[in-house]
């Protein structure tokens, strides 16, 4: 209605949205490799049903330019206008940029908001996330992450980055979960105080009888927990939480929650999660699971030093040199079957040297599996 009153008064409809319709125009579809002259720009506009001509392009463009300036700087409108107008051959300083060889406008790089750099790295992690299905790491690549470039950029970012190595989770109410446990957890909520609170969720496994359909465990028993940590970990997400009938901080998988909801009830555990250190009881638990834990001091060859850091860290973790070619780690370590299984894959390389105790049982261990493939005395 507002275009028919205007063309009443002799007045071209929508001339106001005009600059706005440029700009975001240029913001989809140029950098500085793909560039649009004034006459690409007006037959858009003109498709959008608002009338230009090139000459107005120009004046638009010099709007834009005025307005990202006093806003960059502080300043006002005036000044950007008399900045730009005394540094004509200053595309620094230029949001859209005009390149005479080429005869195009592009919004520069250095003038939006993120380097595509910076987009590239994002979108490569939420491609790489365990915890995230493949159909939302799409959707949140193509209409999240990648509006912050031209869609010649984005396009590219999603033909590079996408990676094909991860099993991905099948829960789609990854990213819904994960609002509630942050509520959960919050001190403020809808701009008021708000106490920590339990949550409650059934817990996901998967079954032989359906690989591809995870199922309730405990026959859809319901989880109440007390969440305290988010943290990720070899690309899951993960929650550390005080398990009352444990009487422990426990680790849940995020992707392996379901219907996740709070409870009102006032989170406990509070002395137990202030015990511990979050690192170092997400690289012990986490990726060895839990156990008893003991102090353990084991012998590498030189060569795993990096493997050796990358599982366990350095806080409270002691390296010792023993010669050229081995070294010695001690740290605490919760003694599992899975830690073993660590252990077990370098082989020769790596050796228990204390406690006694500790050696015994992988030894134990290593026999029970030798005795799998032992064939009785009679074949």
């Amino acid at each position: 209605m507002e275009g028919f009153k205007d063309a009443e008064h002799g007045k071209k409809p929508n001339q106001k949205l005009k600059p706005y319709v440029v700009f975001q125009f240029l913001l989809k579809n140029t950098d500085e490799n793909h560039l649009k002259t004034a006459y690409e720009i007006v037959d858009f506009i003109d498709e959008c049903g608002i009338e230009a001509e090139r000459r107005s392009i120009y004046k638009d463009i010099e709007g834009i330019n005025s307005v990202a300036l006093m806003f960059r700087d502080g300043i006002t409108i005036d000044e950007a206008v008399q900045e730009l107008t005394e540094n004509k051959d200053d595309d620094s300083i230029r949001l859209v940029v005009y390149d005479k060889s080429r005869k195009g406008f592009y919004v520069s790089s250095e003038a939006r908001q993120y380097d595509v750099d910076d987009i590239r790295l994002l979108a490569e992690c939420v491609y790489s996330a365990k915890f995230i299905a493949e159909g939302q790491a799409t959707r949140l690549v193509n209409n999240v992450i990648c509006e912050f470039v031209s869609a010649h950029q984005a396009e590219t970012i999603k033909q590079n980055a996408f990676l094909t190595d991860r099993v991905k989770t099948n829960n789609r109410a990854v990213l819904r979960s994960l609002t509630e446990i942050n509520k959960a957890m919050s001190l403020r909520m809808d701009g008021k105080s708000h106490k920590p609170e339990k949550i409650k969720f059934k817990y996901l496994k998967y079954s032989i009888d359906d690989v591809g359909q995870q199922i309730e465990r405990r026959r859809g028993e319901t989880y109440t927990v007390s969440p305290f940590q988010l943290i990720i970990n070899d690309g899951n997400y993960y929650l550390l939480a005080y398990n009352e009938q444990r009487k422990a901080i426990w680790t849940y998988r995020v992707d392996r929650m379901k219907d996740v909801r709070l409870t009102g009830e006032p989170r406990e555990g509070d002395e137990a999660f202030s015990k511990i250190d979050v690192r170092s009881f997400a690289q012990r638990t986490i990726s060895m699971y839990s156990g008893k834990q003991e102090q353990v001091t084991i012998r590498f060859i030189m060569p795993l030093l990096d493997t050796a850091i990358d599982q366990f860290g350095t806080k409270n973790v002691r390296y010792k040199k023993i010669d050229d070619g081995h070294f010695t780690m001690t740290a605490t370590i919760d003694i599992s079957d899975q830690f073993f299984g660590w252990l077990l894959r370098f082989g020769r390389r790596v050796k228990i040297l204390s406690p006694e105790s500790v050696a015994e049982q992988f030894a134990a261990y290593l026999d029970k599996i030798r005795a799998m493939y032992e064939k009785p005395a009679d074949e």
